[in-house]
């Protein structure tokens, strides 16, 4: 029955907005530190609830004072102090190189692209080339992009679910982060943000594309604007 129940869930691992389908190096991180914590969490749940069943079904036992306060404490320092314990120096092991990895470089500055969100679109422009895009953003696929991200008006979003990271687009800040693809293909954006009624449709299409792809992209898009 479990196999059966699963297949409706699995069939959502993939698509243009699947966390669980990465499509570059800060989405791996997320996705592998995603699962063990998914399968950890499972198997609590089960204990607990096996424990909970458990304790309603078995006949109840009389315990001294000393033997009571002997398990209680067993249960404080195994359950209470222990187990959180290793739980958090397991995360914090895996979780902080992979947050490392996705903050902005800091010994060089890779390629850069401005992002401005507003009710309801995404304003895209390119530094140095005059291109200025709607609700399009296009990488170059193999290597680091900076996105600096400030809004507008209200707080907005800014995600490519398979890229992994997002961050806020918030008024009067810039906040900038790193984005990185693997190779060239379509991805899809979205506004993680309630930001008003037009939250739902302020989506960004995400184009990747080879490096020498990009360049002339690029400069094709950079003539089609006046100086």
């Amino acid at each position: 029955m479990l196999p059966a129940l699963a297949v409706p869930w699995l069939a959502a691992c993939e698509g243009p907005q699947s966390i669980l389908d990465p499509a570059g190096p800060a989405a791996r991180d997320v996705t592998l530190l995603w699962w063990p914590m998914l399968i950890v969490a499972t198997v609590v749940l089960v204990g607990v609830t096996l424990a909970w069943i458990v304790a309603m079904v078995r006949r109840p036992r009389d315990f001294s004072p000393e033997e009571a306060k002997r398990l209680s404490r067993r249960w404080v320092v195994g359950g209470g102090i222990l187990l959180p314990a290793a739980s958090i120096v397991l995360l914090l092991g895996f979780g902080v190189p992979a947050g490392d990895r996705m903050l902005p470089l800091r010994d060089h500055a890779p390629l850069r692209i401005d992002v401005t969100a507003r009710q309801w679109q995404w304003d895209v422009t390119y530094p140095g080339s005059r291109v200025v895009l709607v609700d399009e953003l296009h990488l170059p696929a193999g290597r680091p992009v900076h996105i600096h991200v400030t809004s507008a008006d209200v707080i907005h979003s800014f995600w490519v679910p398979r890229l992994g990271p997002k961050i806020d687009a918030v008024p009067g800040r810039t906040n900038v982060l790193r984005l990185q693809a693997d190779e060239a293909g379509s991805l899809r954006g979205q506004c993680a943000e309630f930001c008003g009624t037009g939250h739902a449709h302020m989506a960004l299409k995400v184009q990747v594309h080879t490096e020498a792809g990009f360049s002339a992209w690029l400069t094709e898009r950079a003539a089609a604007f006046p100086p």
